[in-house]
């Protein structure tokens, strides 16, 4: 009940938003009419539009980011089309005759104005749902980790439902003023053109992108800080308040959230929070997949052992970033082959990951013997102040005998650490999140022949061959097929699964056109040879001495292999 309230209010106050001031005009040129038979249909056309395209974002598919630019092409064409009729009464009897038939069918005979009302509130809809603040940006980021749901709709429903009541104020306030103006000034054509104007030029403001741009900088009504100190009053872990400890550097950001919103656990029964109670807590959120996780999951693994037997228990939260990752086989078998020997709480849903408000892999939460967290640590290093807090957390609890002294583990293949001088960032081969793909074309969720440019710049990657390009993978159709990439770093990972799940894909890489020889990676040799068998990262690179630039190939013998994200170290 509270988040819906929440929503509702967010709603109320988006009208301040200043992407919303172009549609405003267009708006009040319709106040003078009456409310049942134009401003209701209109709130309910813009209500609907706006939770529907307010989803289709949720579900988070390229496609429905599309469709949702389409729509807003649509609208401005639609809403530039009543601003010219605004400008001509004779020109607007002409041209509305076609929208005055479609009002008749979609009011099934209530009156032409119900239907053209509708109609214009489904173009004022999709103009709206862009302009969000924190609280739908919330209930959104829920929709698209969790999935569509009852709950997702009631709130975006209540979100769009607080926007209708904002424009309905308006509206009935607009009519007001709207015919006091006209009695004053004995103007009304004059005022129905001038909001004609007004109309062409929010459309125009809004096609060159100033509404979110221009208005946005220049507005001094920001509703984002409202929104957000609302959020923080209803959720305050989420503003990560602190309360100072007597005697300790160590603040309390907040109590340990439930963990029962885990899928699946591995190397333990289900764990809680008050069972946990009188020993000190690690909570580590990785994925296996994750460059990044898998460089400080030897550090975990050291503090687990070097401090299980003085008061330390180490949880493992499996935060999955690919569909692949959610499966509890791929995970048991990556947690084996890792040596993960404690427990680990599959986070198939993100449950976990947002009651802990958590937006990073890796993630390390610190908590006490009395439940409460008292120390973060995101991204890697750092790893001997994290110690420290374990000890201190230790300490405090009571325990004695704690070891002194830092870890330091000898990593080995994808865990060892990164060296001084990458210049590659992670590069995500799908296209949702994709970037530097250097094509002539990019035919989304369509197979397409490829063809990679003879030279790359740095950091541009290239296709040659018939792919699939996908929202999070890209899928070879027949072989042979290669994947380019010019890279600045020590290390190339690159995450690669086979289509089929059992049948292995055979591969070859190469560094600068030749074999890898003694840069070869740890699920490569020297010849540069290896095989995709299982949904992972597989490290195709470690190179030794200077590191440079570099143009890095690989080329699948067999069809079907998945490409997912390239990391670097």
């Amino acid at each position: 009940m509270i988040l819906l309230l929440l929503s509702y209010l967010g709603g109320v106050l988006t009208i301040l938003s200043p992407c919303i001031l172009p549609v405003l005009p267009f708006v009040f040129a319709r106040a003078d009419q009456p409310f049942v038979k134009s401003g209701l249909p209109l709130l309910a056309g813009m209500a609907l539009t706006f939770a529907a395209v307010a989803t289709l974002a949720a579900l988070g598919g390229g496609w429905a980011v599309h469709a949702n630019q389409y729509g807003r092409i649509a609208a401005l064409i639609l809403l530039a089309f009543f601003g010219v009729t605004l400008l001509s009464r004779a020109l607007a009897d002409r041209l509305t005759r076609p929208l005055v038939a479609l009002g008749d069918r979609l009011s099934r005979g209530a009156g032409s104005s119900i239907g053209a009302s509708f109609v214009l509130g489904i173009a004022t809809g999709l103009l709206w749902a862009p302009c969000a603040g924190p609280i739908l940006g919330l209930v959104l980021t829920g929709a698209a980790i969790q999935g569509a749901s009852v709950g997702t709709t009631a709130l975006l429903l209540a979100y769009a439902a607080g926007a209708a009541t904002s424009l309905a104020i308006a509206l009935l306030i607009g009519g007001r003023v709207f015919a006091a103006m006209k009695r004053s000034l004995g103007a009304g054509e004059w005022i129905r053109r001038a909001l004609g104007v007004a109309v062409l030029a929010g459309v125009a403001a809004i096609a060159f992108g100033l509404d979110t741009g221009l208005l946005t900088r220049l507005s001094l009504a920001n509703t984002s800080s409202i929104e957000q100190t609302l959020i923080d009053k209803i959720r305050p872990q989420a503003a990560l308040k602190t309360t100072q400890v007597a005697g300790s550097d160590l603040p309390v950001e907040g109590l340990m959230p439930p963990l029962a919103g885990a899928t699946a656990w591995i190397n333990s029964a289900p764990l809680t929070p008050q069972a946990l109670r009188g020993k000190v807590v690690l909570v580590d959120f990785w994925t296996y997949s994750c460059i990044n996780c898998l460089r400080a999951l030897p550090y975990v693994r050291a503090w687990a052992a070097k401090y299980k037997d003085h008061g330390l228990v180490v949880i493992g939260v499996h935060a999955p970033e690919f569909a692949f990752e959610k499966d509890l086989g791929n995970v048991r078998r990556a947690v084996h082959g890792l040596k993960v020997t404690y427990p680990v709480a599959l986070d198939g849903n993100l449950a976990i990951w947002q009651a802990f408000h958590n937006e990073y892999w890796p993630a390390h939460y610190f908590i006490d013997a009395q439940g409460r967290i008292r120390a973060h640590h995101f991204g890697e290093g750092e790893y001997d102040a994290s110690e420290r807090i374990i000890q201190t957390l230790l300490r405090e609890a009571g325990y004695a005998n704690v070891p002194g002294g830092i870890v330091d583990p000898d990593a080995e293949g994808a865990e060892r650490a990164p060296a001084g001088d990458v210049q590659s960032p992670e590069t995500y081969v799908g296209y949702g999140r994709g970037a530097n793909l250097a094509s002539d074309h990019v035919a989304e969720d369509k197979a397409s022949d490829y063809a990679a440019p003879a030279k790359l710049n740095l950091n541009q990657w290239g296709l040659t061959g018939s792919w699939t390009i996908g929202p999070q993978m890209t899928v070879l159709n027949k072989a042979p097929g290669k994947i380019v990439f010019r890279f600045h770093a020590r290390d190339l990972h690159l995450v690669l699964g086979p289509a089929s799940g059992t049948t292995p894909v055979r591969f070859r890489v190469t560094i600068d056109g030749a074999p890898p020889g003694d840069a070869h990676g740890v699920d490569t040799n020297a010849a540069g040879e290896g095989q995709v068998t299982t949904q992972r990262l597989y490290q195709l690179i470690r190179q030794n001495g200077a590191i440079a630039d570099h143009t890095f190939a690989i080329e699948f013998q067999d069809p079907g292999v998945q490409a997912y994200s390239f990391t670097f170290g």
